[in-house]
């Protein structure tokens, strides 16, 4: 789940990063009684999961409650316009009103998993602002990355090391590792993929505040905050990412296509190959979905439900990678799913491999399925029956 900004902001309070004093206004009528008596100059910010919102005139100043009424306005009139991230765009439907901060430097940081070394990755750049795809392509040698430790943990030299590397100005070095232990400290306690800060802001008076949040929370772990329910419901979902938060799948983890061959695989990657199988095959896909790690008889019938009961699949390709998720216990999941789904039935191409994929084929056998070896097969297996059906 991809947080707000000003949500973003809230689990940085909590963790003690210094952020901008700030309202989350709905209305451009909020936005004036925020502002009726505030001094000084604040900035107006539509809240959309998108970037370029400066670029896209979503960003203004505002000094007092008429001013800021006028550019709540005309920021929320009309639709963040389409970029990469987004090709249909989206509405404003709130706004967050901050104070306007003396920027002086900006410097980015951020905490994601690096999957090939298993390991959170502190990445540090003195470029902030900018988009880090083109921090790397234009200044790649500004780019510091820490991998940390788990069994050990974060340290405070991990900061002060990362402030030299990547040439942080001088007046962000007293302050900066008392930051990244904070971003560490809630990478774990929520359950986030990413967290960016981008601009970290050093101002003018010697201040360093976070003038920006990015979050991005796992699906799998949101259980542990009951809250963040509310905060999903403020999200601007479409309708394919409703559906795949009502299965337990993640929202963005199902995506629906006009192709015949339903689709499911555990892993984004393995689902975006099996969608390229199925295309080599000479069919197309009636949807991407990424059940995750955890293929289990509940999560399989949500799935399976999820693509007969919203697409115009006529078979259902499931290809599985026994690592983390047992070979095993799929094929269970499987055969206990369909025998309790009150949803119609389409052909089952089933391909495990991995943990456990002998064991998972004999309880597929036995259940009178039938289960391949290779992507390749059930992928030509499923237009196949796609073909027939």
């Amino acid at each position: 789940m991809n947080l707000m900004e000003y949500q973003g902001k809230e689990l940085f309070k909590r963790s003690g990063i210094a952020v901008p004093s700030s309202h989350h206004a709905l209305d451009p009528q909020a936005v004036a009684a925020f502002l009726e008596g505030a001094l000084g100059q604040w900035v107006v910010k539509a809240q959309v999961l998108m970037g370029g919102r400066g670029k896209a005139g979503k960003i203004k100043m505002a000094t007092g409650a008429s001013q800021g009424r006028s550019v709540a306005q005309e920021i929320m009139a009309t639709p963040m316009p389409p970029n990469r991230q987004n090709p249909a765009g989206e509405p404003v439907k709130s706004l967050l009103v901050e104070e306007r901060l003396d920027i002086a430097k900006e410097a980015y940081c951020a905490i994601t998993i690096d999957r090939a070394a298993r390991k959170p990755v502190i990445v540090v750049s003195r470029f902030g602002g900018m988009d880090i795809e083109e921090v790397a392509e234009q200044h790649p040698e500004s780019i510091a990355k820490f991998y940390v430790d788990t069994t050990i943990g974060y340290s405070a030299f991990m900061g002060r090391e990362l402030a030299f590397a990547a040439q942080l100005d001088p007046g962000y070095r007293k302050e900066f590792p008392a930051i990244l232990a904070a971003l560490y400290d809630l990478f774990f306690r929520y359950g986030v993929k990413l967290v960016e800060i981008n601009p970290l802001a050093l101002t003018a008076d010697g201040r360093v505040v976070a003038s920006d949040a990015k979050v991005e929370l796992d699906d799998d772990a949101l259980f542990r905050f009951p809250e963040f329910a509310q905060w999903r419901a403020a999200l601007p979902l479409d309708e394919d990412e409703l559906l795949a938060a009502q299965a337990g799948v993640g929202i963005r983890n199902f995506r629906r296509f006009p192709g015949k061959v339903g689709t499911m695989a555990n892993g984004a990657g393995l689902a975006m190959a099996t969608m390229d199988a199925v295309a080599n095959a000479g069919g197309e896909v009636a949807d991407f979905l990424d059940v995750g790690g955890g293929a289990n008889a509940q999560r399989v019938r949500n799935c399976y439900e999820l693509v007969v009961n919203t697409t115009g699949a006529k078979v259902f390709f499931i290809n599985i990678f026994g690592g983390i998720t047992r070979g095993d216990e799929v094929a269970r999941g499987i055969v206990t799913a369909m025998a309790q789904t009150a949803s119609r039935k389409i052909p089952l191409v089933i391909r495990l491999t991995g943990t456990n994929e002998e064991e998972g084929r004999r309880i597929l056998r036995e259940a009178a399925m039938t289960p391949v070896e290779t992507m390749d097969e059930g992928a030509r297996e499923a237009v196949r029956l796609s073909h027939g059906a």
